[in-house]
C-alpha cells in the first residue's frame, strides 16, 4: 500500500493533492492514503479563522472550505491530527475523531483506526507543561489564553494511549518526541537549524509526553512535523524479555507545504490484502475509551492519572478480551467508520464575506452518534452543562491568563521548566505577546529515560537515505534535494537527475514565487517575547 505523508499542511489542500496527482502519474502506482501531521487548518468560515492561534496577518481562508462545502472532494482518503495552528472550534466538535469533509478524517484529541489492516494512531496538539495536567475546560469563544491552551496535549490522552497493548504500525504526532534527534543525523539537523542547538544539547527539544508514547507503543513508523525541517531517525528499542525480538521505529519529520521544501514523502507499507478497503474503528481503542470514560475532566484544575500507588482502586484500563467482545457485541460486530459527515457551520462564500460571523460552541451529530453507540460521554455536552451550571469557562479564564507563564506553575509530571533556554525559530509563525516559547518548541525539562541505544552516525545516514524516494512535484511545489550526508540527489532519489514539466522544460529553471523565507539566517538576535512583534525571515504578506 502506497502511503503519502505530509508535514504541516497550513490549509494548502489544493497544492498537496496536485502534488499527489503528479506523483501518481510519474510514480509506480496510485496513492492509497494520505496522512497529515498537523497544522491542517480545517477552516470553514471567518469565525473559524478567529479561532486559529496565529497573528491576523497569517489568517487566510486557504482551500479547505471548498472540500467542506462539497465543491471539491479529496481524491484520496486523508487522515490528519491537529497541531498548534488550527481552527480549534471546528476540531473541538470532534474530540473522538470524525469526518471534517467527505474523505477527510480527523483522528481526534487522540485516536486509533485501521485501514486495509494497517493500524494508525495519533495524538493532536503540542506539549506545554503548565496545561498538561488540566482537563479539557476550553470552549468557544476563546480568550487570549484559551485560544492557545486548547491545543495543548493533556495527560488523560497520553494515559489512554498508554493502555494500548497491541502492535502499532503508524503513529502521528505534531511535535517531535523528545530525544529522537539523538537517533538520526544530528549534525545535519543542527547545520540546517542551528537555533535548535541549545535545546538539543540540553535534551529539551520536543515533547516528553510523545517520548513516553514512543517508548511504550514502539510503532513501526512515527511521523511528525512542527519544526519545519525534514529529519529521519531510526530508534532501536530494547526487548523487554529475553527471547523477544527487539522492535525498531522509523521516525520521519517533514517540512511545511511551501516551494522547495521537503513537505511530502511516499512510502510502501505492508497491508492485509483481505482487509476491508474502508476506514475502520480499532476495537482495542474503543474498549479503552469506554473504560476510561469516568476520567473525563472539564475543569482547569490540575489532576493526576490513576496509578498503582495505593491511592486508586483502579489504574489498569487496558482492554481485556472479554471487554473487547462486549464492545463488538454493542456494535453488532460492525467496525466500519460510518460516512456520516454533515455540515455544521455556514461555509465561506468569497462573494459574501461575513467578518462578524458569530462564534458558537456546537455539538456535532457525528460525536453524538459515536458516544451513543459506545455509551460514553460527549466532552462538549459536559462542557456546556458545566458552563450553564457553574460558568466554568469563565471561571478558568482568569486562572489561565495568570498561569500562562511557565514560572511558578506546577511542572506537570516532569521536573523543571526550561523557558529560559528559549530560542527563536525564524521559520515558525510567532504570536505577539505570547507566553514564553509557545511555538518555539521548548518544553519542560524531563528525565524521561529511554533504554534504547543510540545508533551510529553511519546507521543514521543510511536510514535517512531510505526516506528519499519522492521528488516528483509540480513546478509550483518543489521540494529540496535529499538530506543524506554528502550526496547530491536528484528529485526522484537518483543522483543528478532533473525533473521536467509537462512541456519538457527543466523545472529547476522555472521561476518560483517566494511564499515564505527560503533561506535561514545563520544567527538571529534574541529578543524578549514581551517586546517581540511578528518575526519571520520574509514578510509573507508583502511577498504575496
Amino acid at each position: 500500500m502506497r502511503v503519502a505523508v505530509a508535514g504541516c499542511c497550513h490549509g494548502e489542500l489544493d497544492k498537496i493533492y496536485e502534488t499527489l496527482a503528479l506523483a501518481e502519474r510519474r510514480g509506480p502506482g496510485p496513492i492509497d492514503l494520505l496522512l497529515c501531521c498537523g497544522d491542517f487548518q480545517a477552516v470553514r468560515n471567518e469565525a473559524d479563522l478567529r479561532c486559529m492561534a496565529v497573528p491576523p496577518k497569517y489568517r487566510h481562508m486557504q482551500t479547505f472550505y471548498r472540500y467542506y462545502s462539497g465543491e471539491k472532494k479529496a481524491p484520496v482518503l486523508t487522515i490528519f491530527i491537529g497541531g498548534n495552528h488550527e481552527a480549534s472550534n471546528h476540531l473541538q466538535e470532534l474530540p473522538y475523531g470524525g469526518w471534517v469533509a467527505p474523505n477527510i478524517y480527523y483522528l481526534g484529541l487522540a485516536g486509533v483506526v485501521k485501514y486495509r489492516g494497517v493500524r494508525i494512531g495519533g495524538i493532536s496538539g503540542i506539549f506545554k507543561s503548565h496545561d498538561y495536567r488540566k482537563g479539557h475546560f476550553e470552549c468557544p469563544p476563546y480568550n487570549s489564553a484559551t485560544i492557545r491552551s486548547i491545543y495543548h496535549v493533556r495527560n488523560v490522552e497520553v494515559y489512554k494511549l498508554k493502555q494500548l497493548k497491541q502492535p502499532m504500525d503508524i503513529f502521528l504526532s505534531h511535535d517531535w518526541p523528545r530525544s529522537i534527534y539523538h537517533y538520526g543525523n544530528k549534525k545535519q539537523l543542527l547545520k540546517t537549524k542551528s537555533f535548535f542547538r541549545q535545546e538539543v544539547e540540553n535534551n529539551t527539544l520536543g515533547s516528553p509526553a510523545a517520548s513516553e508514547l514512543l517508548e511504550h507503543l514502539k510503532p513501526t513508523y512515527w511521523f511528525s512535523a512542527h519544526l519545519h525541517v525534514k529529519f529521519a531517525a531510526l530508534m532501536q528499542h530494547q526487548a523487554k524479555d529475553e527471547g523477544q525480538t527487539a522492535k525498531a521505529t522509523k521516525f520521519l519529520a517533514l517540512d511545511k507545504c511551501l516551494p522547495r521544501r521537503d513537505f511530502l514523502q511516499v512510502i510502501e507499507v505492508d497491508h492485509d490484502p483481505s482487509a476491508p478497503d474502508s476506514l475502520e474503528y480499532d476495537i482495542e481503542w474503543l474498549t479503552i475509551l469506554r473504560a476510561t470514560d469516568n476520567l473525563i475532566n472539564v475543569t482547569g484544575r490540575l489532576w493526576n492519572m490513576p496509578e498503582n500507588n495505593g491511592l486508586h482502586t483502579r489504574w489498569d484500563y487496558s482492554a481485556t478480551e472479554e471487554a473487547m467482545n462486549e464492545v463488538l457485541e454493542t456494535l453488532n460486530h460492525d467496525l466500519k467508520v460510518p460516512f456520516n459527515f454533515s455540515v455544521t457551520a455556514a461555509c465561506y462564500d468569497p462573494s459574501k464575506p461575513h467578518t462578524q460571523m458569530q462564534l458558537v460552541h456546537r455539538i456535532n451529530p457525528q460525536t453524538t452518534e459515536f458516544c451513543a453507540k459506545l455509551g460514553i460521554t460527549d466532552i462538549n455536552v459536559s462542557l456546556q452543562k458545566a458552563k450553564e451550571e457553574h460558568h466554568l469557562c469563565g471561571e478558568y479564564e482568569e486562572q489561565d491568563e495568570v498561569g500562562s507563564n511557565d514560572s511558578g506553575e506546577d511542572p506537570s509530571d516532569y521536573n523543571t521548566d526550561t523557558s529560559a533556554l528559549s530560542s527563536v525559530n525564524p521559520d515558525e509563525i510567532m504570536l505577539d505577546e505570547e507566553e514564553e516559547e509557545e511555538d518555539s518548541f521548548v518544553s519542560a525539562h524531563s528525565d524521561v529515560n529511554t533504554t534504547s541505544a543510540e545508533p551510529s552516525s553511519d546507521q543514521a545516514s543510511d536510514f535517512s537515505a531510505s526516506f528519499s524516494d519522492v521528488r516528483i512535484l509540480p513546478g509550483s511545489m518543489f521540494v529540496s534535494s535529499d538530506d543524506t550526508l554528502g550526496s547530491p540527489v536528484g528529485r526522484e532519489g537518483k543522483p543528478d537527475e532533473t525533473v521536467e514539466s509537462g512541456d519538457g522544460k527543466d523545472l529547476t529553471e522555472v521561476p518560483l514565487k517566494r511564499l515564505s523565507d527560503e533561506h535561514e539566517p545563520v544567527q538571529r538576535k534574541k529578543i524578549k517575547r514581551r517586546n517581540q512583534a511578528i518575526y519571520a525571515a520574509v514578510d509573507d504578506d508583502e511577498a504575496a
